[in-house]
């Protein structure tokens, strides 16, 4: 893994791509259905062969909420998804043509990256969809996605490049710090928008290693350092505000 850790003990392996689901006793029964490891296949071949948005935004959002906080199921389905590759299959959804999809696939991804492994694949595979979906830059026809939406994907790139140099060093290849810079200075978006960036741009300022080559393309320190004493309040990268639907 591209992270360090400081020998702290990790709740879960990086390197393992297999995981052993606790053993039962008796058949699951009543809730306990549904989130028995089995439903992650299930899930899974809905997001890869249904057309209908409504289902493809269902799916992500039960893969949402299963994979959101510390419970125990929570971290095996984490890994349960990247085991049965269903990371490609979410982070495809990114590109769908539902805003609802797209903020269903985007809420789900930050839950999955709290997994170790999953954050270094996310951070590969998933970020230049996610750069895609935010407002500004060259691309055409642009996207023009609600606030909400928004957020959420500010929200997804915080959790994945936090601890994640890699990622970072991702984001910023796919023409990420332009649109985070133009979101903080453009003055024509919201008070939540701004800042979620922010928190993306100081993470970013937060690698010293990315801060020649980022000096070198032209960006200065208070690009990075956005004043958020008149936000009503702050969130961590980490805290699970939109982790559920």
């Amino acid at each position: 893994s591209a992270c360090s850790f400081k020998g702290k003990k990790l709740p879960e392996d990086p390197g393992a791509d297999t995981v052993d689901f606790p053993k039962r006793t008796t058949p699951a029964k009543g809730y306990e259905l549904l989130f028995q490891p089995e439903v992650v296949r299930i899930y899974i071949s809905l997001l890869k062969e249904s057309k209908t948005p409504a289902i493809l935004e269902a799916s992500a959002g039960a893969i949402q909420n299963l994979c959101a906080g510390s419970w125990t199921y929570g971290r095996y389905i984490r890994s349960a998804l990247r085991q049965e590759k269903g990371l490609s299959a979410i982070a495809d959804l990114l590109s769908h043509d539902s805003e609802r999809v797209v903020k269903a696939a985007s809420g789900a991804l930050r839950n999955l990256a709290v997994d170790l492994r999953n954050k270094e694949l996310i951070g590969k595979h998933a970020i230049p969809n996610l750069v895609k979906n935010l407002p500004g830059g060259q691309q055409t026809p642009a996207k023009n996605l609600s606030e909400d939406t928004v957020v959420s994907v500010l929200n997804t790139i915080n959790e994945v490049i936090v601890d994640n140099l890699e990622a970072a060093k991702k984001l910023r290849e796919t023409q990420g710090i332009e649109k985070l810079v133009l979101i903080n200075k453009s003055g024509n978006r919201s008070e939540r928008e701004v800042r979620a960036a922010a928190l993306v741009l100081q993470t970013v300022w937060g690698y010293k290693e990315l801060r020649k080559p980022l000096e070198k393309e032209g960006w200065k320190k208070s690009d990075f350092q956005v004043n958020l004493s008149n936000t009503s309040r702050t969130q961590g990268g980490s805290s699970f505000d939109d982790s559920t639907l």
